[in-house]
């Protein structure tokens, strides 16, 4: 099997050096009271968001949003001319998603090599974003949406939506509307908006009831849903509290992502000419 000679890559196994630092014994995840990082529980308490456009000078747009320790980069190329047109309808264009996760941003190192999880994030991420682009007015042409995460902190799939839906917007890619992800961790009768890491792998509840995670991807202008990905076991009436709280969790993004997409069009716009 040939080798990558270009890149020097790390040792086959290797840990992160935090998982050796000293650690209080039997940490619990009280579902009462404040959370690790100060949120308040049952509250949509979303952690603050810094976000950029216009990073990768290469990419026709890109965008890099931090929430938390929760980082990711988003490029997007095209539109361009497909590769095989046999596959693709000559009146309409055509999305591609590839999501990954770099090697160093999990608390195990992973590999380059796109896995299971990959490849689902990278379905669920394309079907939250295609009802939001106006396709037909690209015919014959594909764009590709890639995006990496550089480090997990949780609330990945969420976040991922909203960097692409940003990138796709400063490639000036023609959409009916932005696209806004939030999440939350139900657990029992408390649940926590935009969950870190270690939320989303606790449980303490003593009954499996009501146990698992929901994200929604939203369209805030147009108040619609373009895409659910839900785990666990939740009753009906959990899970659609779960989704207006997800979708209240996305109103309170849209002033930050507006105004981040705002700087980058006066950025890029050109300086007055003086007369």
């Amino acid at each position: 099997m040939p080798t990558d000679t270009k890149r020097v890559r790390g040792p086959e196994l290797s840990q992160n050096p935090g998982l050796f630092a000293c650690r209080p014994a039997g940490v619990v995840h009280a579902t009462h009271g404040p959370r690790a990082d100060g949120r308040q529980r049952d509250q949509v308490d979303v952690r603050p968001v810094f976000v950029r456009c216009g990073l990768v000078s290469q990419a026709k747009g890109s965008a890099y949003i931090e929430a938390g320790n929760t980082k990711l980069m988003c490029c997007v190329y095209g539109p361009r001319e497909t590769e095989r047109k046999d596959e693709t309808d000559m009146k309409c264009g055509r999305l591609t998603t590839d999501m990954r996760f770099a090697p160093f941003s999990c608390p195990e190192r992973g590999s380059w090599i796109q896995g299971s999880q990959d490849k689902d994030f990278s379905l669920m991420l394309h079907e939250s974003l295609q009802p939001a682009l106006c396709l037909h007015k690209y015919p014959r042409s594909q764009i590709e949406v890639n995006v990496m995460v550089l480090e997990n902190s949780g609330s990945v799939l969420a976040h991922a939506v909203t960097c692409a839906s940003l990138a796709l917007a400063d490639a000036g890619i023609e959409m009916y509307d932005l696209v806004l992800g939030c999440s939350i961790r139900q657990d029992g009768a408390s649940y926590v908006v935009d969950p870190s890491y270690a939320e989303e792998n606790s449980c303490s509840s003593v009954s499996g009831e009501n146990q698992g995670g929901l994200t929604v991807a939203f369209l805030p202008s147009l108040n619609q849903i373009s895409g659910l990905q839900s785990d666990g076991e939740m009753a009906e009436e959990t899970l659609t509290a779960g989704v207006r709280t997800c979708i209240e969790g996305c109103y309170k993004l849209y002033p930050v992502i507006q105004q981040a997409l705002a700087k980058a069009v006066r950025r890029a716009a050109p300086p007055p000419s003086e007369s």
